[in-house]
């Protein structure tokens, strides 16, 4: 068990730019660790407890920087400027249509071919303060970055608390119109096993919204009831992955969004993630009003954990709180539209506890 909360600063390697790569280990009191990379805002390593007490790493990472370089999946990154996929890479806003780079077919996915996750950010504040071990990273996207319009300037915070909890809490404020949809994209698996196939889910939620075969909304918001969909009560992960469903066909498996039951802005649990053999428990709470659970369903096995084992076939899970994905061009979904003087203001906490 830690005596106290820290936060050390490494070295992590260079970019060919020359920029310098920092790895900060956050431990709170308990003896938790998570560590964040300022490549990307990447969250490298993450321990939890299980039923013992005894801690393992519960997320999917590389052991170099390389890997990260290479890496296509997102591990552990922040996304932006728009998690998820824009249709035809395009949107309007105030009858200006701003063309993206199109990185997923005919779509922009994941803020484009150099999103958040693939940036240097800039570390301003790393300290102990009364909230935890704290890391504050900073970006300011000029604009047209990936075709965005204006110019973002984005903080995102770390905190690891010793109620075993890591809060992420970013704001963003632009100088001209612009879209924003941020969120952590985090690969879970609670015991280390070779998929997460046995992982207990519970997401809050009547409706999701289904896609067309590009995996681009429709824009029906369709109830889960009598669905592979409905997780409303605790589900084994691969109890119907497998089942005859359109929409499991077109995405070989779950990677969609949910549209979750609360009021607008309120802070609220999405979704609960249970590994009945450890005991390990994960909550995800966030203020926004979707959450996108992916099962891992691109991943096979061609880069290795830090312990060299393969990153296998659905071996890792995503729960992404976010907004709807094609929000830009869906007058219908809540708004991603961020104006000057207003702020983004999106927080995502990762809870663990075990039973």
């Amino acid at each position: 068990m830690a005596a106290h909360a820290s936060v050390v600063r490494e070295p992590f390697g260079r970019l060919q730019g020359g920029g310098e790569v920092q790895r900060f280990v956050l431990r709170n009191r308990p003896g938790m660790e998570a560590q964040i990379l300022t490549y990307g805002g990447t969250v490298m390593r993450l321990t939890a407890p299980d039923r013992r007490g005894r801690y393992a790493d519960v997320t999917l990472g590389y052991p170099t920087l390389a890997d990260y370089l290479a890496d296509d999946q997102y591990f552990g990154g922040i996304i932006g400027r728009h998690a998820n996929r824009i249709a035809g890479a395009r949107f309007e806003i105030d009858g200006l249509v701003h063309h993206l780079g199109r990185n997923c077919g005919q779509h922009s996915l994941h803020g484009g071919a150099a999103g958040f996750d693939k940036v240097l950010w800039n570390a301003t504040d790393a300290a102990v303060n009364p909230s935890g071990a704290q890391l504050r990273l900073e970006y300011v996207s000029p604009d047209g970055e990936q075709g965005y319009p204006g110019t973002l300037s984005v903080g995102a915070t770390y905190t690891l608390t010793d109620d075993d909890s890591l809060r992420l809490h970013c704001t963003a404020t632009t100088d001209r119109p612009t879209v924003v949809n941020l969120t952590q994209h985090s690969y879970f698996n609670l015991d280390g096993g070779s998929d997460v196939l046995g992982h207990v889910l519970q997401i809050h939620a009547q409706r999701f919204t289904p896609t067309d075969e590009q995996q681009i909304p429709t824009g029906e918001l369709r109830a889960v009831a009598g669905t592979p969909f409905d997780f409303r009560q605790p589900m084994a992960i691969g109890a119907r992955i497998g089942a005859a469903d359109e929409q499991l066909r077109v995405a070989n498996g779950y990677d969609h969004n949910w549209v979750i039951d609360k009021s607008p802005d309120d802070l609220a649990v999405m979704a609960s993630l249970y590994e009945p053999i450890c005991g390990r428990r994960l909550q995800v709470l966030s203020n926004q009003p979707g959450l996108q659970f992916y099962s891992g369903n691109s991943l096979d096995g061609r880069r290795r954990r830090p312990d060299g084992r393969a990153h296998g076939y659905r071996s890792g899970l995503c729960l992404e709180p976010q907004h709807f994905p094609d929000s830009p061009n869906r007058p219908a979904f809540p708004s991603v539209v961020l104006r000057p003087g207003s702020v983004y203001d999106h927080t995502i906490i990762h809870r663990f506890t075990a039973d």
